[in-house]
């Protein structure tokens, strides 16, 4: 059991933002850390102090693990939580707090380095039983010996980094030639996002839907699931939209899947909130890819069908040293889908968009949840995931989930740099996607075929953000030297669309979870 009465979030953007909101709710104070970029961003104005932690460059700022526990340190806290990205994932990272008498908010130092490379987290699972892709994890730099194994796994395979996640450092092969260089790119990739070059390959499996368990334990054995997620709808790895439950699983699968989450977490001595990635085939055979040692982007949808706030067991479980809620604890109530929205130009490339956001507007409905990391005046910079929000819609059952989730990105304003906004719109509004037709090929290969999908006009809002500018919208942040957001103004702006999570409650929940 810890005294937890600040915690440094190690993070930025729309996590930072969340998980600032949770510690509020606990009564707990939160510091936020910030880059140059950073210096007038929404997660800093949330907290009641920020600390600087260096240069825009994310390797001299929020990769950097000295910087980051001498922040903590100067901000005199109990706790640091990681968010997810950066150094979440980082075992030298969680290391590092708890040296430094720190409470980490995620699993353990140990269980992030066995976790953390991908063939070891495929042997855990091995040996706990649960089907794993069938894969090759010798020396890759052996160009003919990696060739000879693809062959006798059959092409195509699927080039994967062993460290790190979100898609980086992986690619598909579909001969020798296409293998040789998918490996030199893909040990580059990873080498830079992970700072480990290894990697391995995998069996390509056609056509599969992305299913993950999200799981929470408590370090002492006790491991729950909290249903699945549907991730399968894709571009480049990179998740666009996820729903819960999934359309795709049988009862017989989703308790066999969850009852395998739950023996990797065991395996593991599993502590804090993780999720257990599938493959699932299209004859119902399911294998496991990898472990997130982690909270997710997506998990609010969990959070909306379970009433569980995963953020906040995460620092309960600091607190008390135990979960608060069983496995009989945990049921689905409806379905919820969430939407990813980025600051990015779906008609070139999906090319990231940096600049200033002179309106931002998000419906507010009883079903509806935001967790944004901007607001009408801040800007979107070049150095980071241009991740700016995502919308989450609770329903009754999945067909009104994903209307309301459409009709609230209907509603949605987001005036300045390009986004994605028209083409989730679009996604939300197909056919096939709607039945629930889907697997983590059908944006690259259904979808992006089709053509523009135009969100915004890029000289329009240049324009705009010229008088914006002028007129003094987003004006920055004024600092004190103490390093604390000063009152008033801009530092203190209230009543954005994030803030109603304090007030959200499940709608099929008649004694909310306090």
């Amino acid at each position: 059991m810890s005294a937890i009465r600040r915690v440094l979030v190690a993070n930025r953007g729309e996590i930072a933002c969340r998980v600032l909101t949770a510690l509020r709710e606990e009564q707990i104070e939160g510091v936020a850390v910030y880059s140059e970029a950073d210096r007038h961003a929404r997660h800093v104005r949330l907290a009641k102090e920020a600390v600087a932690i260096g240069p825009a460059e994310a390797k001299l700022s929020y990769l950097d693990i000295d910087r980051m526990v001498d922040a903590a340190r100067r901000a005199n806290v109990d706790a640091v939580h990681p968010g997810y990205g950066f150094l979440s994932e980082n075992a030298r990272f969680a290391e590092a707090v708890e040296r430094a008498g720190l409470a980490f908010l995620g699993p353990r130092a140990e269980t992030l380095a066995l976790l953390g490379d991908k063939r070891a987290a495929r042997d855990l699972a091995k040996k706990a039983g649960v089907p794993i892709v069938p894969g090759w994890q010798g020396d890759a730099r052996k160009i003919e010996e990696a060739q000879r194994a693809a062959g006798e796994l059959g092409w195509p395979v699927l080039v994967k980094a062993a460290w790190g996640g979100g898609g980086k450092g992986m690619s598909r092969a579909g001969n020798e030639r296409e293998l040789e260089s998918s490996l030199e790119a893909a040990a580059r990739l990873a080498a830079a996002a992970f700072g480990d070059a290894d990697v391995y390959l995998e069996k390509w499996i056609q056509d599969p839907r992305h299913v993950e368990v999200q799981i929470f334990g408590d370090g002492n054995g006790s491991v729950v699931h909290l249903f699945e997620r549907e991730c399968s709808l894709q571009r480049r790895h990179q998740k666009v939209i996820e729903e819960t439950p999934s359309p795709a699983l049988s009862e017989s699968t989703r308790r066999a899947m969850t009852e395998a989450a739950v023996a990797i977490g065991k395996s593991a001595g599993y502590r804090s909130a993780g999720t257990c990635e599938f493959l699932l085939a299209e004859n119902g055979s399911f294998y496991f890819l990898e472990v997130n040692a982690r909270i997710q982007v997506e998990h609010p949808v969990t959070e909306m069908v379970t009433g569980i706030d995963l953020v906040r067991e995460q620092i309960r479980l600091a607190k008390h040293g135990a979960l608060s809620f069983a496995q009989k604890d945990v049921t689905q109530r409806g379905a919820a889908v969430e939407a990813r929205v980025y600051a990015e130009d779906p008609n070139a490339g999906f090319l990231p968009q940096a600049g200033l956001f002179v309106r931002v507007e998000f419906p507010r409905d009883p079903w509806l949840r935001v967790d944004s990391g901007i607001e009408t005046g801040d800007e979107v910079s070049v150095h980071y995931d241009p991740l700016l929000a995502k919308v989450i819609a609770w329903g009754s059952d999945r067909a009104q989930a994903w209307g309301r989730l459409a009709r609230a990105l209907d509603s949605t304003v987001i005036h300045g740099p390009v986004t994605n906004l028209q083409f989730l719109r679009d996604l939300l509004r197909d056919d096939e996607l709607k039945s629930g037709r889907y697997s983590t090929r059908t944006i690259e290969d259904r979808i992006l075929p089709r053509g523009k999908t135009a969100d915004s006009d890029p000289a329009l809002f240049a324009a705009a953000a010229a008088v914006a500018e002028k007129l003094g919208i987003g004006k920055a942040v004024e600092r004190n030297g103490s390093g604390r957001a000063a009152q008033g103004g801009a530092a203190r702006k209230r009543g954005g669309p994030f803030d109603t999570l304090a007030r959200w409650r499940h709608p099929g929940l008649e004694k909310p979870r306090p």
